[in-house]
């Protein structure tokens, strides 16, 4: 069996009893990155064993893991923060584990983008979830596509790359649109901005340095 565990985004309370329990009775837990995890196991005293699975070892470590578990064990798959597979590893492992006939069950839990979408103010009945935007290539032809889009959007981004992201958006769906910018989610210095694509470009432009994890999300077009 293949659980997926979602982990908390900032703060160290927001994880299921559920996911607790899975977390120390598996016979492995594989982590994005073990020393970031390895605050989180510890703090709730799980001592299971570990090993690394994550966007550079993924073709090379999910072999062994499918191993594992075709020989009768479970594995647990946690990224640095929120639940695998969104944004992060898990689409490879979760595919070789379907491909195998091994039972992949997904544990609800902490996202980044839910808190912020519901937060921002804008129409959430409705919405599409872009990630990550293309670094370099195809960053413009994507947002060309969803110049259209009537549903709320969101996005994940970088902080050093947020203001020009802002300015992309600015010429293409417009210096009016509404928009929030949700920073450091669950964590002490949590923002959440609302305001025009405009107003928000010109607040961070002006920042001295934009720091934490950031969650973009942008109204659809009227």
């Amino acid at each position: 069996m293949l659980y997926l565990v979602p982990t908390p985004i900032g703060n160290l309370e927001d994880i299921t009893l559920r996911a607790l329990r899975i977390l120390k009775e598996v016979s492995l837990i594989a982590c994005e990155d073990t020393r970031t995890s390895g605050v989180l196991l510890s703090h709730y005293g799980i001592d299971t064993p570990r090993t690394s699975y994550h966007d550079h070892n993924e073709v090379q470590k999910a072999p062994v893991l499918v191993e594992r578990m075709l020989a009768g064990q479970d594995v647990a798959l946690i990224t640095d923060a929120g639940s695998p597979g969104i944004s992060d590893p898990g689409f490879y492992l979760v595919r070789e584990c379907i491909r195998n006939d091994i039972p992949v069950q997904s544990l609800p839990g902490a996202t980044a983008f839910v808190p912020a979408l519901a937060a921002s103010g804008l129409p959430s009945e409705r919405f599409v979830f872009e990630g990550f935007l293309p670094i370099k290539k195809g960053r413009q032809t994507r947002l060309n596509a969803l110049r259209d889009e009537e549903r709320t959007m969101v996005f994940y981004e970088s902080p050093h790359r947020l203001v020009k992201t802002l300015e992309q958006m600015e010429t293409v769906f417009g210096p009016d649109r509404r928009a929030a910018v949700a920073r450091e989610l669950k964590k002490v210095f949590e923002e959440i901005r609302r305001g025009t694509i405009a107003e928000l470009r010109t607040h961070y432009a002006q920042s001295n340095r934009v720091r934490g994890e950031i969650v973009l999300v942008v109204a659809g077009r009227d």
